[in-house]
């Protein structure tokens, strides 16, 4: 029951993903002003993350840092109701932004405290099932809101609402755990099973036994650049793909809002399906093979744009984009809570905030000065790229 709050937050996020590109472009903006947004917000997130990560960490108090988020946005989406000045909405989303990125880091903590590690898949897999079931039903949402013809404040209020329902719950649902001490016992763990690896190793070499026992330990700068690039790669795709479904395909804000549903809806299926107990090395695994398939299907859109005539391709692409970045998603947060050292919780955050601001600038860019197929061939060139730096670290 305590991540109920984050439930309604996704909805209101995910209401608010299609709705303010296209709002921005509906009121005489542009693509550049898109991507400067999205771009702008994420770079202010990445100190941002640091700095709530270390606060949750340092005091050991997670739930005042979730409630901030959460009433912080309701308050500066319920702003955004009172001005049409793109200079304005761009400032205040930037300003949400830094807030927004305040539940991340204790969240993850919260779900790693309350669960053991064996469980971590399992828990991450269940947590991002309900709240992307929450955000697949804010996309429902805008479905309707633009078939029935809401005004754009009437979104923006909903949206505000959603984010103070999620403050609410949190405020009686959510609590602090008790002791703090499941990360610590895992790194504790993950340094006698390399000391245990080595004693094998050369028990084995003096009794003249072949030693298939593998030694290294993984390459966390090569880890955090995979991060970085895949957030790039999936940001530059990501960002100006509703201009691209709405103006090139010729698409309606009701069928842009249908192909994302389509989106989400494989993401909450992947989320349901990823939940079994993992062995180290079949996370490793399965981790490299996801990120090679979103560069594949990357690269099928690039392929595809080149004749679009119709958005069924697109769509069906899109439906196991969402599909494998389920699977992606699990498996790097319990890798990076594992790797990434105490005191440091937000850098998983700040690292995805690095990649997504550069990919959220690009990607409009690109798309404005070279074309959609650009676009989509840097995002799955990126995407191989992450491949390289997740098969070198793990």
């Amino acid at each position: 029951m305590w991540q109920l709050g984050f439930f309604f937050h996704e909805m209101a996020f995910g209401l608010l993903s299609i709705f303010l590109p296209l709002y921005i472009v509906n009121i005489g903006g542009s693509l550049v002003d898109v991507g400067l947004m999205a771009s702008l917000a994420t770079l202010l997130a990445i100190p941002a993350s640091f700095i709530w990560g270390y606060l949750c960490d340092k005091t050991r108090r997670y739930k005042r840092y979730i409630l901030i988020s959460f009433l912080t946005s309701s308050t500066l989406l319920c702003s955004l109701t009172f001005t049409k000045d793109i200079a304005v909405i761009i400032a205040l989303y930037a300003a949400m932004a830094v807030f927004h990125v305040a539940h991340e880091p204790p969240k993850n903590v919260l779900i790693c405290e309350f669960y053991p590690r064996e469980e971590w898949e399992r828990s991450f897999a269940s947590y991002e099932g309900l709240t992307k079931a929450g955000w697949l039903i804010g996309l429902v949402t805008g479905v309707f809101i633009s078939l029935l013809g809401f005004k754009p404040t009437t979104t923006l209020l909903i949206c505000s609402s959603l984010n103070l329902l999620a403050f609410l719950s949190s405020l009686f649902l959510l609590s602090d755990p008790p002791l703090i001490f499941e990360r610590s016992l895992v790194r504790i763990r993950r340094g006698v099973d390399l000391a245990y690896r080595g004693i094998t190793i050369l028990s084995k070499l003096l009794n003249g036994f072949p030693t298939p026992v593998n030694l290294v330990k993984e390459n966390l700068a090569l880890f955090c650049a995979g991060l970085v690039f895949f957030a790039f790669a999936t940001s530059t795709l990501f960002t100006p793909l509703p201009i691209f479904l709405h103006k090139n395909l010729g698409l309606t804000t009701t069928l842009v809002y249908t192909v994302y549903v389509l989106n989400s809806a494989a993401g909450v299926i992947g989320y349901f399906l990823t939940g079994g107990k993992l062995t180290l090395q079949q996370e490793k695994k399965r981790l490299q093979k996801v990120v090679l398939l979103r560069s594949g299907l990357a690269f099928l859109l690039a392929a595809f744009t080149i004749n679009a005539q119709t958005a069924f391709p697109f769509a069906l692409i899109l439906f196991l984009m969402g599909f494998a970045y389920a699977l992606y998603y699990v498996c790097v947060l319990s890798l990076s809570m594992e790797l990434i050292p105490a005191g440091m919780a937000g850098l998983f955050d700040a690292l995805v905030g690095l990649g997504s601001a550069a990919g959220a600038y690009l990607g409009p860019y690109v798309a404005q000065t070279f074309g959609f197929s650009y676009v989509f061939a840097t995002s799955g060139a990126a995407f191989l790229l992450a491949y390289i730096f997740f098969k070198a670290s793990l």
